[in-house]
């Protein structure tokens, strides 16, 4: 057998809006139905310039804390709560999701969803959480928020709309990049802080 020559590395993004959009993807719930609410942002590379093709996935409790197995999120029926969503962001670096916002999922626990974020000059996809702003208790006492220093932990936390919505950004790098999650072997966590991704700027 002749030697094998390897294959040149990938980046994530962008050839990925070709397949992995599909309708009514960044819908987890209807819009207007009784619960809901729009989660929205701007993704932003290193120098601060907009995003415009990134990919976000999230995952979440439904509004009782209750970790959600129910089929049905590549087919919505406009009924199904699943708890995953698939967002494109759009020419102006913006992405939003319609869903609820999650509850707990343990007592005195902080309400957060998880988002993985695929963007060009990724070589992988990156993992992060954005948490609700209001339980300042349980905010406190969240095991990963506790052990970042107060400007990092800023970065995981949306802001509440004034019509009930979330607002929450995504900095990939940058002195206020967001805080990224590293899951290891053992199932801990560890986080990224100021990480070396590389760049995302005038990448095809």
């Amino acid at each position: 057998m002749g030697k094998l020559t390897p294959t040149p590395g990938q980046t994530v993004g962008p050839f990925y809006g070709y397949a992995l959009p599909f309708n009514k993807d960044n819908e987890l719930l209807a819009p207007g139905s009784p619960g809901s609410i729009r989660l929205q942002g701007t993704v932003y590379d290193g120098s601060g310039s907009t995003i415009p093709d990134a990919i976000l996935e999230i995952w979440q409790p439904d509004s009782e804390g209750n970790i959600v197995q129910r089929t049905g999120s590549l087919v919505r029926d406009g009924y199904t709560f699943t708890g995953w969503g698939r967002g494109s962001v759009g020419n102006s670096g913006v992405y939003t999701f319609t869903t609820v916002n999650p509850g707990p999922t343990a007592p005195g626990a902080a309400a957060f969803i998880s988002v993985a974020v695929f963007a060009r000059g990724l070589m992988n996809r990156l993992f992060t959480r954005v948490y609700l702003p209001e339980n300042e208790e349980a905010l406190a006492n969240d095991p990963l928020l506790r052990s970042l220093e107060p400007e990092r932990r800023k970065t995981l936390i949306a802001r509440r709309d004034p019509d009930g919505g979330l607002t929450w950004d995504i900095r990939l790098q940058g002195g206020d990049e967001t805080v990224f999650l590293d899951f290891q072997q053992d199932g801990s966590l560890e986080t990224s802080v100021n990480a070396d991704h590389p760049s995302t700027e005038n990448q095809a």
